[in-house]
């Protein structure tokens, strides 16, 4: 088994940096500067390891477990026991839908990737709900997905959500696949590869085709008085909120759009609007179910990606992987559709975009830089 080179230190969060802070200055509610600073010890806490690469297939042993726990208010992992595999629904909303949502993600990589949980060996699905007094967010930490409880003022309704936890979990999937860098065009690919899967494992829960889709992450993220329809719009980047309290949406939706940073890990969260767009173009294209052609173009190509690849090496391995897994007929309209945001597939052109963190990799702010997904 291949291993990487280079330790992995795992924490996703669902909320990205810019919106955090963007409600810590117009608020001044303590809880947001709460969460900052427990997101950022939460990163600099979070296991350092080596990740297996590459496992890309096998369903083998016994099925993934599903563990469910409720942290009551605390910030403690993983709290006390709530629901596990066998037992019955709880009457408390929370617990009962982060295991069904959680259930929902692991049957989806069953059925249709041959994945039989998160590492494809039969790794456990854990989920905690409930976690803290005032945390506004909902992350993977490298071993489980963890949910705050918004609070009575926030503009959150709710962090428990299938496609959240579809997108949070993926994170850890994508470790061990491929283990992606989390910074610039590659980062801003690991953001896009979790909205990918998130989405599609609310379509195929919901039994929905690409053409009753809403493409939105985040759908319910919201309470009623605040104006947008989730956190990030797949097919309209840049349009799934507009308010005061949490801001505009940022995301491009081309590469005539593209952000050039080195804040939010490189743009990861700006950038990953752009392949956003050229996925739901293709899968829209093809018509159906996107998780029958789409999502397994996709699956197959970050298996081969690499660490490192830019927008345009991974439109690249989706051409490949396209050709590979039987769907070469489809490869012009593949094309065409990242065409449409700007991108043109190739083997060899690197991220030139990205500007490199300052200080370089050692730089202290990079070190205490707090990692958002």
């Amino acid at each position: 088994m291949a291993q990487n080179t280079t330790p992995v230190r795992s924490f996703h969060g669902i909320l990205p940096p810019f919106m955090l802070q963007t409600l810590a200055a117009t608020t001044n509610d303590p809880r947001w500067f709460q969460t900052l600073a427990q997101t950022q010890s939460l990163f600099a806490n979070s296991p350092v390891r080596l990740n297996p690469v590459n496992r890309f297939v096998g369903a083998t042993g016994p099925l993934a477990r599903l563990e469910t726990y409720d942290a009551k208010g605390r910030q403690t992992h993983p709290g006390d026991r709530a629901r596990f595999d066998g037992d019955a629904p709880t009457g408390d909303k929370e617990v009962d839908d982060a295991y069904e949502f959680t259930r929902a993600v692991r049957d989806f990589y069953v059925e249709v990737h041959g994945r039989n949980g998160i590492d494809a060996n039969g790794m456990k699905f854990v989920s905690t709900v409930n976690y803290g007094q005032n945390y506004e967010n909902a992350f993977w930490n490298g071993t489980q997905m963890t949910y705050g409880r918004p609070g009575a003022n926030s503009p959150f309704a709710t962090f428990v959500l299938l496609d959240v936890c579809g997108h949070e979990v993926t994170h850890g999937v994508t470790e061990f696949v491929g283990d992606i860098e989390y910074y610039g065009q590659p980062g801003a690919l690991n953001e896009h590869l979790s909205d990918v899967f998130g989405e599609l494992i609310e379509q195929k829960m919901k039994g929905i085709s690409v053409a009753n889709a809403d493409w939105i992450i985040g759908n319910g993220i919201w309470k009623p008085n605040v104006r947008g329809v989730g956190l990030r719009h797949m097919l309209h980047p840049g349009t799934a909120y507009n308010d005061p309290s949490v801001g505009n949406d940022p995301q491009p939706d081309h590469m005539d759009r593209y952000v050039d940073t080195w804040s939010d890990n490189g743009g990861v969260h700006y950038n990953s609007g752009i392949p956003n767009r050229a996925f739901a173009l293709f899968a829209i294209e093809m018509g159906g179910y996107a998780w029958e052609k789409a999502g397994k173009i996709w699956y197959a190509a970050r298996a081969t990606a690499g660490r490192k690849p830019s927008f345009a090496q991974f439109a690249y391995h989706t051409i490949e992987a396209a050709k590979t897994i039987g769907f070469a007929a489809d490869v012009p309209t593949l094309t065409k559709c990242w065409a449409a945001v700007g991108i043109s597939p190739s083997a060899t052109a690197v991220d030139t975009r990205t500007p490199p963190f300052p200080g370089g990799p050692f730089d202290p702010r990079r070190r205490n830089s707090i990692v958002w997904g």
